[in-house]
């Protein structure tokens, strides 16, 4: 076994961090426990001078994964985005068997090839992708003890990869989180850099949900409640079409249920992922710093009853553009039956 497949067997340490399309190239970073532990995002954030970072082919990476005898064993939290996913996964990952990884910024490059499939380099097509995708996650599962299960929160926008993921031959079992769609316009346009985002990833997600609903809806006369309304269904369909296939290994959280019972639903959570979870502990977990700070800015304060302020007051101040959304939506259900069949979803998901 040469160096590389020794280090990458030993522990998840070296961790592929970015991928350069034209060279075929990864990016490989030093990671303590620690590190994983702190970051909010798995990307180019942590690039910096304390992080020893280093290149290699991606084909090289592969050959050294299938020498290290790796096995992929990870389950994953997919969300539609700014619905308490990072949250959740810093209380999953309080608990001694889990192992929480926190968007591999190597997933924001897989979803441009996947949804750009014709023009991707002739290494990403087709099989090649599957096989190539899976050395990936070989890598996410590792953990730094044998008693640890490695739980990946996936990117917001990179949902049309769950069914090829839930897909592996291992099974793996998911957490799909959502907010109903008033509470999800509300929160979105409350922020500046949240509007910001939807509008930059609204012609991907139109371009998704035409292509799943047969649809030719249009961005130039939508409104800022509309394009968040349409981003809402575009990730709800995406991740409806794909429970349809795996509905035993899926447990659907809405997050203001989550708030509203969390030693509840965070028992159901570790269930679900199959992780022993006692009363004490997950008393314990919750009783820590996380529920009591924003996520993704652990140490800046920020807990449900802040949120719900906050949230009252985006209510107030964008009143007419969450009414388009919410009337754009109704518009696009009454002519689609997977957008009906994701309001009904939210409307029927329990505590």
């Amino acid at each position: 076994m040469n160096p590389l497949a020794e280090s990458l067997a030993r522990s998840p340490e070296r961790f592929p961090i970015l991928l350069d399309l034209v060279s075929d190239r990864v990016s490989l970073a030093d990671l303590s426990e620690q590190d994983y532990a702190s970051a909010s995002f798995l990307d180019e954030r942590l690039q910096k001078p304390s992080l020893a970072v280093s290149q290699i082919k991606f084909r090289d990476l592969q050959t050294a994964v299938t020498d290290a005898g790796l096995d992929a064993s990870a389950h994953f939290i997919f969300h539609i985005s700014h619905v308490g996913s990072t949250l959740l996964s810093r209380l999953l990952g309080a608990h001694p068997g889990v192992f929480a990884l926190r968007q591999p910024g190597i997933l924001r490059a897989l979803i441009h090839i996947r949804l750009r499939a014709a023009s991707a380099p002739p290494h990403w097509r087709d099989d090649q992708f599957d096989a190539r995708y899976f050395a990936l996650l070989k890598l996410w599962s590792r953990t730094f003890r044998p008693s640890q299960s490695a739980v990946i929160k996936m990117t917001s926008f990179v949902s049309e990869l769950a069914e090829l993921t839930l897909s592996r031959p291992y099974c793996p079992r998911a957490i799909f989180m959502f907010l109903p769609a008033e509470q999800y316009l509300a929160n979105i346009l409350r922020s500046e850099r949240s509007t910001q985002e939807m509008q930059t990833l609204a012609p991907m997600r139109q371009a998704r949900l035409n292509n799943r609903l047969g649809a030719q809806f249009k961005l130039q006369p939508m409104s800022i409640g509309e394009i968040v309304a349409m981003s809402w269904a575009s990730e709800m369909v995406t991740l409806i079409q794909t429970a349809k296939n795996h509905p035993d290994r899926i447990f659907w959280l809405n997050f203001d249920n989550f708030l509203a019972e969390p030693h509840v639903l965070l028992a159901r959570c570790f269930a679900h992922l199959e992780i022993d979870a006692a009363p004490d502990q997950i008393e314990s977990i919750l009783a820590g710093p996380d529920m009591l700070s924003y996520s993704k800015a652990p140490g800046t304060q920020y807990d449900a009853a802040h949120r719900e302020t906050v949230l009252a007051q985006s209510r107030q101040t964008f009143d007419a553009e969450i009414r388009r959304g919410m009337q754009w939506l109704d518009n696009a259900a009454a002519q689609y039956a997977p957008l009906r069949q994701a309001i009904e979803l939210v409307s029927a998901t329990p505590r």
